[in-house]
C-alpha cells in the first residue's frame, strides 16, 4: 500500500509511505526556503514523488492531517501567532472554538457531538485540497482526514519500535486538543485521556514567548534556552493561570489567546526579567508533564513512552519524562512538531479502523532520518564553478575536516540526503570543536542569531556513557537529537562548549550504520584529540531554513563568513579563514582528564 501523507498547516510538509515503511519526507520550508512555511505543501508533494520514482497514478490514498482547519493554498511566512493573526474574524474564531472546546469537560453528552461537529468555516478545506490533488498533480486516490493529535500519536507509535507503550500528545491546539494519551498495544492505540486546547501548556509558553519579546509558536526553543539563566521567580503567577490537578491540565487563568497576555502582563511586577520568566514557565511546563505522564502512565505499555508534538521539542522536558519513575525507554519522534504530522498522517492507514485490513507496519526502530534530496558530485560542482569558487579534492574528505577542527576552524558540511525534522543531523551542518566556551557568542554573531543554549554535540554512539549520565533508554531516540542528558564530569572538562548552565547536553549520538561519513569524521577528530564529540550546529543564517541544495550551501557559506566548506567530496576555504584568530583544541590529556 502506498499513501502520501500531507500537512498543510505550519511547517507544511509531504511524506510518502509504502507498506510502513517512509519513502521520502520533506517540509515546504526546506524548498521554498520560507522558513516555517504555511499553506498548502504544493513543493512537498512534487518533491517526495520525485525521490522515491513514483507517479500520483500510483497512490492508493492520500492522508491528510488535522480533519478541522481552513485552506491556504499559497506558501506564507509563519511570523508567529500575533503577527499573523491580525484579522479580527479569525482571531474570533480562534477564541471561540478554544473556549468551546473546555465545555467538552464540563457538559455531560457534549463530547460526541463537539467532536464530529464538521465546521461551516472549514468545510471548503476538503473540497479544496481534493481539488489542488486532482487539478495539479493528478491524483484522484481517496483523501482521508485524520485527526490532529491521533496523526502526532501515530507518528511517535510507529516510528519506536515499541510494541506496547504510552503514547502522549502535546502541543499547543489541533482539531479542539491540546494533547492526547493512548495505550498503544500490538499495532494499535486506545484513547486514555484528552485535554482540551482551552486547558493548552503549548499555548501558555507560547504567551510567554511573545511577552518575552519573541515570536510565539516559533520562538520557544530561546525560552528554553533563557530559562537556566536565572531562578524560577513568578512561579506562583504561572501556576495561577495553567496548572495539573485531579488528573488534568487546566487553564487557572480561565482565558486565552490576547486575554491571556493581557492577563500575563498585568500581574507581571514592574521589575520583572525574560530570564526569570522564562525559568518560570520552564519549571512549570516540566512539573506538569511530569505528573501528567506519571499519572497516566500505562501498565501495559512496559514502560515503553513515545512522545510527539510541539511541547516535545523542548528537550528539557523528554529528559524529564525519561527519568520518571516506571519509565524505562523514551522516544522522541525526530519531526515532533507539526511538521511531522504528514508523516503521521500517512502512518495511519497501518490501524485497523483507519484502513481495514491495515497497511503492513515496521517493528524497528525509524532506521534513518536522512529522507530528503541528495545531490550528484556533477550538480555540486556545477554548483561551486557557477559561483567562481576553487575548491579542493581531498583524498579523505572526512579526515580533512577533522584536521581543521583540530586547527579551530569552523567547517560547514553538506553531504548525502537532507535530513527529515528540525534538527540538522550531520549532512547539512556546520561543524566546529567543543572545547572554546566562547563559541556561542562568536558563531552566533557571523550567523545573525540570537540563541541562549549553547551548540549541541555530536558524539560517537560507543562512547555515549563516557560522556553523559542515564542514557539507557534513551539511546535511540538521541540519534535524532530530540533530549538533553546530565554530563558527566569528564565531558564537562573537555567539552565546555556544548555545556549547558545547568549541566546538561542535548546530544546526537552517531552511530556508523546511520550515517557512515559523519561517523569517520567523528572518528578521525577522536584519534587526533582523544574527544569523541563534536559541535553540531544547523546549516543556515538566522530565521532561514535549514540549507537543502548545493546553492543553499553556498549562500550561507558566504553570509556566514565560516571558515571551510566541505560539500560533497570538494573542499572549499573561504577568503575569511584566515581572519579570526583560531583556538586550536588541545587533546584531552592536556587538560588534565584522564
Amino acid at each position: 500500500m502506498l499513501v502520501l501523507g500531507i500537512t498543510d498547516g505550519i511547517t507544511g510538509g509531504a511524506a510518502l509511505v509504502e507498506d510502513g515503511h517512509i519513502l521520502a519526507a520533506v517540509n515546504e520550508e526546506r524548498i521554498s526556503r520560507v522558513k516555517m512555511a504555511y499553506g498548502f505543501p504544493h513543493m512537498s508533494i512534487a518533491e517526495v514523488l520525485r525521490l522515491a520514482g513514483r507517479k500520483p497514478q500510483e497512490l492508493d490514498f492520500v492522508a491528510s492531517a488535522t480533519d478541522n482547519s481552513y485552506l491556504h493554498e499559497e506558501v506564507k511566512p509563519w511570523e508567529g501567532w500575533f503577527e499573523q493573526d491580525k484579522g479580527f474574524i479569525r482571531n474570533a474564531v480562534f477564541d471561540t472554538a478554544s473556549k468551546l472546546g473546555t465545555l467538552v469537560d464540563r457538559v455531560p453528552g457534549l463530547e460526541p457531538l463537539y467532536y464530529k461537529v464538521r465546521w461551516p468555516i472549514f468545510a471548503k478545506r476538503r473540497q479544496g485540497i481534493q481539488r489542488i490533488l486532482r487539478e495539479e498533480f493528478g491524483i484522484t486516490a481517496p483523501v482521508r482526514f485524520v485527526n490532529h493529535h491521533f496523526a502526532h500519536a501515530t507518528s511517535a507509535y510507529f516510528t519506536s519500535g515499541f510494541e506496547n507503550a504510552t503514547v502522549v500528545t502535546m502541543d499547543g491546539g489541533g482539531d479542539g486538543d491540546s494533547s492526547h494519551i493512548y495505550l498503544a498495544e500490538n499495532g494499535r492505540l486506545k484513547l486514555i485521556t484528552r485535554t482540551s486546547a482551552f486547558n493548552s501548556l503549548g499555548n501558555y509558553y507560547a504567551y510567554v514567548t511573545h511577552v518575552c519579546g519573541y515570536k510565539a509558536q516559533k520562538h520557544e526553543g530561546k525560552i528554553t534556552g533563557l530559562a537556566a539563566h536565572a531562578e524560577p521567580t513568578y512561579l506562583d503567577l504561572i501556576n495561577a493561570m495553567i496548572t495539573y490537578r485531579d488528573g488534568r491540565v487546566l487553564n487557572t487563568g480561565g482565558v486565552v489567546f490576547r486575554g491571556a497576555l493581557k492577563a500575563l502582563r498585568k500581574r507581571l511586577p514592574k521589575d520583572w526579567t525574560k530570564e526569570e520568566l522564562s525559568s518560570s514557565i520552564q519549571k512549570q511546563s516540566e512539573w506538569i508533564v511530569r505528573e501528567y505522564v506519571g499519572d497516566y502512565l500505562c501498565e501495559e505499555g512496559d514502560g515503553n513512552v513515545a512522545l510527539a508534538g510541539g511541547i516535545f521539542a523542548n528537550v528539557r522536558i523528554n529528559q524529564e519524562v525519561h527519568e520518571l519513575p516506571g519509565v524505562k525507554s523514551t522516544f522522541v519522534h525526530p519531526g515532533m512538531t507539526d511538521g511531522g504530522l504528514a508523516v503521521g498522517a500517512a502512518l495511519a492507514f497501518c490501524l485497523p479502523e483507519v484502513r481495514d485490513p491495515p497497511m503492513p507496519r515496521s517493528k524497528e526502530v525509524l532506521p534513518t532520518v536522512y529522507l530528503g534530496a541528495e545531490y550528484t558530485r556533477s550538480e555540486i560542482r556545477d554548483a561551486l564553478e557557477e559561483k567562481g569558487f576553487s575548491y579542493e579534492e581531498p583524498e579523505c574528505i572526512e579526515a580533512e575536516i577533522a584536521k581543521l577542527l583540530v586547527q579551530g576552524y569552523v567547517v560547514a558540511r553538506f553531504d548525502g540526503k537532507m535530513e527529515y525534522g528540525p534538527r540538522a543531523l550531520g549532512n547539512r551542518s556546520i561543524l566546529y570543536h567543543p572545547a572554546d566556551r566562547s563559541v556561542n557568542d562568536w558563531l552566533n554573531k557571523n550567523l545573525v542569531r540570537t540563541e541562549f543554549m549553547p551548540f549541541a554535540p555530536a558524539t560517537l554512539d560507543e562512547q555515549a556513557e563516557k560522556c553523559y549520565h542515564n542514557v539507557a533508554g534513551a539511546r535511540e531516540t538521541a540519534r535524532f537529537m530530540t533530549i538533553t542528558f546530565y554530563c558527566t564530569d569528564w565531558m564537562k572538562q573537555t567539552s565546555p562548549g556544548v555545556v549547558h548552565l545547568d549541566n546538561t547536553a542535548r546530544p546526537q549520538l552517531v552511530r556508523k550504520e546511520d550515517n557512515p561519513s559523519f561517523h569517520k569524521v567523528l572518528r578521525e577528530f577522536e584519534a587526533l584529540t582523544g574527544n569523541p564529540s563534536i559541535i553540531n550546529t544547523s546549516f543556515n543564517m538566522h530565521e532561514e531554513p535549514i540549507v537543502c541544495s548545493p546553492s543553499d550551501a553556498i549562500r550561507a557559506f558566504e553570509l556566514g563568513h565560516l571558515d571551510y566548506l566541505a560539500i560533497g567530496d570538494y573542499l572549499v576555504r573561504s577568503p575569511y579563514a584566515g581572519e579570526r584568530k583560531l583556538t586550536p583544541i588541545r587533546s584531552v590529556s592536556e587538560v588534565g582528564t584522564t
